[in-house]
């Protein structure tokens, strides 16, 4: 479980700071070639890497998750037990209410 808490916070770090560091390079210089463009371009270029970068987080983090061995989270089997039988308790009153209405009609 710690685990994928890790992967968890890494990749929402990354979320944070990939777009906060594209958007600073653009505004301050430090991206080769950007210097010649018009600040509305600046703006537009600048927003649409950072949204792709986050997109590109998102991904990544997706693949890491599909990528998790299945067979590693089992169900405890005292909650499995429990529930099958509120879910068949809950069954026989709702047969039984229709079962009642039945007669009533």
């Amino acid at each position: 479980m710690a685990g994928v808490i890790k992967k968890f916070f890494i990749a929402s770090m990354f979320m944070w700071m990939a777009p906060i560091i594209i958007l600073c390079g653009f505004n301050h210089d430090l991206i080769p070639g950007v210097s010649h463009l018009s600040p509305y371009s600046l703006t537009l270029l600048s927003g649409f890497v950072a949204v792709i970068s986050v997109n590109i987080v998102i991904a990544f983090y997706i693949y890491m998750a599909m990528k998790e061995p299945a067979d590693e989270h089992e169900p405890d089997p005292t909650f499995v037990s429990e529930a099958k039988a509120s879910v068949s308790h809950l069954i026989g009153k709702t047969e039984d209410s229709s079962q009642s209405m039945k007669k009533e009609e």
